[in-house]
């Protein structure tokens, strides 16, 4: 099965990338057969920023990122989304590359599930 995760909030303000990536770690974790894909646009471009800073005892969206990618999910970044927010020449997280809506629409073709936040 293939569970592709939209996500479109910033990294922090919300809870929704927050929430996002504790299912898409929690499929990693549970389900090794199960490809979990992650799709980062508008302001979620941001959760992919290397080098976060946040206060101890509050969550790190890097930290979380940096584990689906190690748990075997894919993640892509929206070019446009990234380029309109200044991010094209920002470190990203290792495993997270800049991609396309047509990529993305390949993806959504392509998934059993879709889900979006």
């Amino acid at each position: 099965m293939i569970i592709t995760i939209i996500i479109n909030d910033a990294p922090y303000g919300t809870e929704k990338a927050y929430n996002a990536l504790r299912l898409a770690n929690q499929l990693g974790k549970d389900h090794e057969q199960v490809a979990v894909r992650i799709f980062l646009m508008a302001d979620a471009a941001g959760c992919a920023v290397a080098n976060q800073s946040t206060p101890n005892g509050y969550y790190s969206i890097e930290r979380m990122l940096k584990s689906s990618i190690a748990k075997g999910a894919m993640v892509k970044i929206c070019g446009s989304c990234a380029d309109a927010r200044g991010l094209n020449n920002v470190e990203m997280v290792e495993g997270a590359e800049i991609s396309s809506m047509a990529e993305l629409s390949n993806w959504v073709v392509d998934s059993d599930k879709v889900l979006v936040f």
